[in-house]
C-alpha cells in the first residue's frame, strides 16, 4: 500500500524535525553573528531552543529565550521587528523551495525542568520513589 504524502501520526514527521532542526542551527548562527542590520537585535544574546515547523513547512515557531532569563518581552518584539530579514537570511542559507514564515515564542523548557526538579525534591516525593 502506498504511504501517504502527508504524515497524519502522533507527532512531526523525520522531515518536519530535521528541517526544524537546520533552522534552529542557522537562526542560532545568525543572531550570534550578528547578521542582522538592528543595533538592538546585535547587542541581545539570544538561546533559540527549538523550532517547530508546520507539516507543509511554510511556518517555523521558533522557542527563544534571551540569556539570564531578562527582557523577554523586549526580545520578542526585536525578533517580530526584523522577522522580515531573518526570512531572508533563512531562506540563503537553507535551500529549501520556501523560506518559512518565521514567528517567535518564549522557550518555557526551562522553567518547567526547574519545577519538576523541584518536585522531585520534595520529601514525600522522594519518599514514595524510593525502594
Amino acid at each position: 500500500m502506498a504511504k501517504n504524502k502527508f504524515h497524519d501520526g502522533p507527532g512531526p514527521s523525520q522531515r518536519q524535525l530535521r528541517v526544524g532542526e537546520l533552522i534552529r542551527r542557522s537562526l542560532s548562527e545568525v543572531l550570534a553573528r550578528g547578521d542582522v542590520h538592528d543595533p538592538d537585535l546585535n547587542r541581545m544574546s539570544i538561546t533559540v531552543g527549538e523550532v517547530r515547523t508546520s507539516p507543509d513547512l511554510k511556518i517555523a515557531t521558533a522557542y527563544v529565550l534571551p540569556l539570564g532569563g531578562k527582557g523577554q518581552d523586549e526580545v520578542l518584539k526585536v525578533l517580530a521587528r526584523n522577522k522580515g530579514e531573518l526570512r531572508r537570511l533563512m531562506g540563503k542559507k537553507l535551500g529549501l523551495k520556501y523560506a518559512p514564515d518565521l514567528r517567535f515564542q518564549l522557550d518555557q523548557t526551562f522553567d518547567q525542568m526547574d519545577d519538576t526538579r523541584r518536585m522531585l525534591n520534595q520529601d514525600a516525593v522522594r519518599r514514595d520513589t524510593e525502594e
